[in-house]
This record gives C-alpha cells, sequence and structure tokens, in this order.
C-alpha cells in the first residue's frame, strides 16, 4: 500500500521542482502515459483495501500499462489515426471505476459494515 502512495509523492515532487518543458508534439505521449500510470495507482490502493495488493502484479501492471499507452499513441500518429482516444477511454473508464470502488470500500469502512 505504501509504494503506490510514496511514488506518487516523490513523482508530484520532482515534477513540481524540475523546469522541464516538454515539447508539443509529446504532449499526448505524456498525457496518455500518465494517465495510464494514475490507472495503475488507484488500482493498486483498491487492491490493497481488498487485501489482494501483490507489488509484482503493480510494479509490472504500472510500467506495462504505460508501455502499452505511450505504444498505440505512437502507432496512431504513424497511421495518422487518433488510436490515444481509445487509449484515453480504456484508461479513464477504469480511473473512475478504482475511485468508485475505492469510495464504496472507504465509506464502508467508515460506517462499519462490510
Amino acid at each position: 500500500m505504501w509504494l503506490p502512495l510514496i511514488a506518487l509523492i516523490i513523482g508530484a515532487a520532482l515534477g513540481l521542482s524540475s523546469d522541464i518543458i516538454i515539447p508539443e508534439q509529446y504532449a499526448s505521449y505524456l498525457s496518455i502515459a500518465l494517465l495510464a500510470a494514475l490507472d495503475t495507482l488507484f488500482g493498486g490502493i483498491r487492491a490493497h483495501l481488498q487485501n489482494m495488493y501483490d507489488e509484482g502484479v503493480f510494479i509490472s501492471g504500472f510500467f506495462f500499462n504505460i508501455i502499452l499507452a505511450a505504444s498505440l499513441a505512437f502507432l496512431g500518429v504513424h497511421l495518422g489515426v487518433d488510436l490515444y482516444l481509445a487509449a484515453i477511454f480504456a484508461f479513464g473508464v477504469r480511473l473512475f471505476q478504482n475511485i468508485a470502488v475505492i469510495r464504496r470500500l472507504a465509506l464502508a469502512k467508515w460506517m462499519g459494515t462490510k
């Protein structure tokens, strides 16, 4: 459970403290990779709350999702098709589903029910 939160805090601190400017042509790659990373982060939090968390699954899923999303965006650019929109939709839906489950589990824990 601590690994995703620590990674989020370190990543946010490094991102906010650096003066790196991402060129506009790479913005779609970065946005889709960020969305994939957030999906994996919230998936890890959800798995922890459901007592199913596994660090190996989390780390492999993190890198696999980012590579898959960036590859779809890259392929789409070279084919002239906006494939990154499909990845945005897929990861966006999963992200909101994970957040909804986290909210339900937190409310159930807070209310004392299961």
